[in-house]
């Protein structure tokens, strides 16, 4: 005869049967899975993953709506572009001052080269009066739109991590990059089409590889996704011969019930990730051929921008930004990376600014004129700056942490300010320098967050785009 089980110990056993990790994540209304497919059908419903009902709330009243972000990898040479210097000139084939190379560090060459006196000539341009070099004639007709910042400073001198620290705040791989954060913290305006999306252009791909628009320790629908400027937007984004959209349709449905099945006993996010993932897919096919489709444009607009239908080319891509956040894109970043000039210094320059110079101008010329411009970021710059010094013979700047510049226009910016100054040779700054940490903590305040309250909480930190350091560098505001 069996032994009779106490009724206290059959208690026992049910209540732990019914506390199975399983059972928690099926059935408790507030289990891991609920909350996730809660969160993915509002999304379906209402402006991406990154709806308000999820999303942190901005601290103040934002300047900037949405960010175009102009990433020149391989760092343009600040002594050429934007940082007039004279006094360099002079000593162009001299030995620097020896005070002015104490404790320096170079990445390539003999900190003791010789210096390299600028290539090109500067001129004064509209009520600004801004320095612009002769390389940048367009740039320089809308130089009264432009914040340009002379003091800029990173810790990094090889590009993968100074490119690693621009885009995420951080020299360590895998933190969230700005464009996660930007659309952490907003959320996307677009149902059909990512909220970050990555265009590539140059010679390679960012020598910081994926981890520039990652999403690191954030959920997955918030890294950048890159799509393509001819062809198919994205590889494979049409259906095989034979797939009918009425049988793509049904098997999308059967893979979500199973999905969701499953995302309803586990509770795993990456599991409501890729049933975003899936449905935006399909959403695209319908619309971003159409939006890529830059041949819509009146000839004029595609003269202005220098862009060709059916190229694949950084003009081509500036125009294809200003559609897109059209469209209800909240970041859009164009990585080009030509401008590692160790050596051809002069030959290249004059390449990459005829590529890019007319773009850059038209795009934020036709943002203004669309009214876009007061609340779209346009940033412009690299990773970090060019040595006076010669590298390659005759022809040639290594890299160069110490000082930089960059140029930004519209959402909330300061039009028609010049911002800091570094030393005559261009070495270091000594005026109102900015750090990349500055820069990141002014950007997010753009766009209504305060950087020390904009944080995930990861491996017990309150992680943040900004670390522990950054301050507001208010005279760039508007």
């Amino acid at each position: 005869m069996a032994k009779r089980i106490s009724p206290v110990l059959e208690l026992q056993q049910e209540q732990a049967r019914l506390l199975r990790r399983r059972w928690f994540f099926k059935d408790c209304g507030v289990g891991m899975g609920a909350l996730a497919l809660a969160d993915l059908l509002r999304a379906e419903g209402g402006s991406g993953p990154g709806n308000a009902a999820a999303l942190p709330q901005p601290h103040h009243p934002a300047k900037a709506k949405r960010v175009i972000y102009l990433f020149m990898g391989g760092a343009p040479s600040h002594l050429e572009l934007f940082d007039h210097k004279p006094e360099l000139a002079k000593w162009d084939g001299r030995l620097p001052p020896a005070d002015l190379l104490k404790g320096y560090r170079a990445a390539f060459i003999n900190p003791n080269s010789k210096l390299l006196g600028p290539k090109f000539k500067f001129s004064r341009h509209g009520q600004s009066g801004a320095q612009i070099s002769e390389l940048l004639p367009h740039l320089s007709r809308i130089a009264d739109d432009l914040t340009i910042v002379r003091s800029m400073k990173t810790d990094a001198f090889n590009h993968a991590p100074a490119q690693i620290l621009m885009s995420t705040g951080s020299q360590i791989f895998g933190r969230p990059s700005f464009g996660a954060w930007t659309l952490y913290g907003l959320g996307s305006e677009s149902r059909d089409l990512p909220g970050f999306v990555v265009l590539q252009s140059g010679s390679k791909g960012p020598s910081g590889g994926l981890s520039n628009f990652g999403c690191g320790f954030l959920p997955t629908h918030f890294q950048g996704v890159p799509l393509r400027s001819s062809g198919e937007p994205v590889l494979h984004l049409a259906n095989p011969a034979g797939i009918s959209e009425r049988r793509q349709r049904q098997s999308l449905d059967a893979i979500k019930a199973l999905n969701e099945e499953r995302l309803a006993q586990v509770g795993d996010p990456q599991i409501a990730a890729r049933i975003h993932s899936f449905e935006l897919a399909y959403r695209m096919q319908q619309t971003a051929p159409q939006l890529m489709d830059i041949s819509r444009e009146s000839p004029e607009v595609l003269a202005a921008y220098g862009a060709k239908p059916g190229e694949a080319s950084f003009a081509n891509n500036c125009l294809l930004a200003r559609r897109l956040i059209e469209s209800g894109v909240r970041f859009v970043q164009l990585f080009h990376e030509a401008w590692d000039h160790h050596g051809g210094l002069v030959g290249g320059l004059r390449q990459q600014c005829a590529l890019t110079d007319r773009a850059c101008a038209a795009l934020v010329s036709d943002l203004k004129q669309r009214g876009l411009l007061e609340d779209t970021l346009v940033i412009w710059g690299g990773e970090f700056g060019r040595t006076p010094m010669v590298q390659g013979g005759s022809d040639g700047r290594d890299h160069h942490p110490n000082a930089f510049s960059m140029w930004f226009a519209g959402g909330g910016m300061r039009a028609g300010l010049t911002h800091g100054a570094s030393d005559p040779f261009g070495f270091n700054v000594i005026e109102d320098q900015v750090h990349v940490h500055d820069l990141h903590a002014t950007l997010l305040h753009l766009l209504g967050f305060d950087h020390t309250r904009l944080s995930v909480r990861f491996q017990g930190l309150d992680m943040r785009l900004t670390n522990v350091h950054g301050r507001l560098i208010r005279p760039l505001l508007a």
